[in-house]
């Protein structure tokens, strides 16, 4: 599982012009079954994705296409961690330590 933490690197007026083009870039990532949950941070500097991929490079290779990346707005930080517990709801996406 990740936690994907977008910065903006740019003034809200250059976020909020690619806004749109990023919620069709995240809702296609949700019905792939990639984001579990996403929104913004507060104070409003940037966002949080919470996802599941195969591995890091995986993870890498979606938000290269992230508008807010290929627009220049936005940096991402990834912090993968293993998912041992979850809400009932989510039990489909829990992990095991690595042996």
């Amino acid at each position: 599982m990740f936690i994907l933490e977008v910065t903006y690197t740019a003034p809200a007026e250059r976020v909020d012009a690619l806004l749109p083009d990023h919620v069709a870039w995240l809702d296609e990532h949700y019905a792939a079954g990639a984001f579990l949950a996403s929104g913004r941070k507060n104070p409003r500097d940037g966002g949080v994705i919470l996802a599941t991929a195969p591995d890091r490079a995986a993870v890498e290779a979606l938000i290269a296409d992230d508008p807010f990346v290929t627009g220049g707005v936005g940096t991402y930080r990834i912090t993968e961690f293993y998912a041992t517990k979850t809400a009932p709801a989510l039990d489909g996406y829990r992990e095991q330590l690595p042996g």
